[in-house]
């Protein structure tokens, strides 16, 4: 049977979220090795969204509104100011692998919070899908010699904090009717976010500790691979898949991304993963794949 263009674009989309994203934890950890990390993440995401307006505005298809200024403006600072900016910011004391199997648990936090804050109590699946998760975390993090220092639980706080950000930006634009142009929209997000965190940069002090002499190759090759791969081609081919495929498929980047992050980790940064640590990724993963499953099978229901 002949593939149509549009299977190969899917393919490759799917690609693209599962690899590329998984690789922008080490990316992002190779980069603040020479960059400060908000500064970091606002070349990354000025940069980009800067290159995806010009690209609208060469089109003739960009307009914008006052309602759409405000909305992005908000999204801007919790998806990628707080939410991406902060977990950079803990990739200075925690491992890139470890922390995008953290972030993994992003599921559990939006289950929560539908719980808590917008009353829509979880099924019983994806309360054993919670308990699941936290039995992974605990087995993750309550291990000799895991948790280094201080500085380490500051990192694991920082990276909670954006994990929850991003999970409460996303429910909150997923209960909104959808954009005339999400790739518009996705660049107005980043060119806010970037401006806020040269914003945050500038309040805390990181252009007095930045040196040009500083700067080493990888963290460019980084940061440009950043800018064009980990933000317009994956961010483009993520709003792609949720357009032409269920969104409990595209979810499924959930599950690949820490195993792709860890590995990278592991095999390019010299990062240590013991049986513990893979023992709780299955089972951590396990959690986010039983949660994901009570979703897809509630919206069947409520069909």
């Amino acid at each position: 049977m002949k593939k149509t263009k549009e299977f190969w674009y899917i393919l490759l989309s799917f690609i693209a979220i599962y690899i590329i994203w998984g690789s922008t934890y080490l990316a992002n950890a190779w980069g603040i090795q020479s960059f400060p990390p908000f500064m970091f993440a606002s070349l990354r995401f000025t940069s980009a969204g800067i290159l995806i307006l010009l690209f609208l505005i060469i089109k003739g298809g960009f307009t914008i509104t006052k309602n759409q200024i405000k909305e992005t403006f908000l999204a801007g600072f919790l998806f990628f100011a707080l939410g991406n900016g902060l977990l950079v910011w803990g990739l200075q004391f925690i491992e890139s692998g470890i922390a995008a199997l953290i972030i993994s648990l992003q599921p559990l936090v939006i289950g929560l919070m539908l719980w808590l804050v917008y009353k829509r109590a979880p099924g019983l699946m994806s309360w054993i899908g919670l308990a699941v998760g936290f039995l992974g975390m605990a087995m993750l993090v309550w291990q000799d010699g895991f948790v280094s220092s201080t500085h380490w639980l500051i990192g694991f706080g920082a990276i909670l904090v954006a994990m929850t950000s991003w999970a409460y930006i996303s429910i909150r634009i997923n209960d909104r009717k959808k954009p005339d142009s999400i790739v518009k929209i996705a660049g107005l997000q980043m060119l806010f976010g970037g401006v806020m965190l040269a914003i945050m940069s500038g309040i805390t002090g990181e252009y007095h500790r930045f040196y040009m002499d500083n700067i080493n190759q990888k963290a460019i090759y980084s940061l440009i691979y950043l800018i064009f791969f980990g933000s317009i081609i994956a961010f483009s081919a993520f709003n792609y898949l949720l357009v032409k495929v269920s969104p409990i498929k595209v979810s499924t980047s959930a599950y690949i991304n820490p195993i792709v992050a860890l590995f990278l980790g592991w095999h390019l940064n010299a990062e240590q993963l013991s049986l513990q640590s893979m023992l709780a990724t299955v089972i951590l993963l396990t959690s986010v794949f039983i949660i994901n499953a009570d979703k897809h099978k509630s919206k069947k229901k409520l069909a």
